[in-house]
C-alpha cells in the first residue's frame, strides 16, 4: 500500500451520487509519506480548522440530501 500526506488546500464542492457515496471536488497538495518503523503504513489527510468547517457543513447538507430521499415511515419509530 502506498501512503500520502494528503493536505486541503479547497473544497470546491460536494454531491451525492447514484451509489450513495458523497463525492468532493478539491484542491490538494499530495506527496509521499514514508511509513515509521514499526507503526502501521497510513495517509494523513490535513486541513486547517475553516477548512474542516466547510467539511463539516458540507457533510451536513449532503447527510440531509440523503435523508430527504428515504422513505419516511408512517408509523414513526417505537424505543
Amino acid at each position: 500500500m502506498k501512503t500520502h500526506q494528503i493536505e486541503i488546500q479547497k473544497f470546491k464542492a460536494a454531491a451525492n451520487n447514484l451509489q450513495g457515496q458523497v463525492v468532493f471536488k478539491i484542491d490538494t497538495l499530495v506527496s509521499p509519506r514514508t511509513p515509521i518503523d514499526g507503526i502501521e503504513p497510513s495517509s494523513l489527510l490535513i486541513m486547517t480548522e475553516q477548512n474542516a468547517r466547510v467539511l463539516m457543513a458540507l457533510l451536513k447538507t449532503q447527510i440531509a440530501e440523503f435523508d430527504s430521499k428515504k422513505p419516511k415511515s408512517r408509523h414513526g419509530r417505537h424505543g
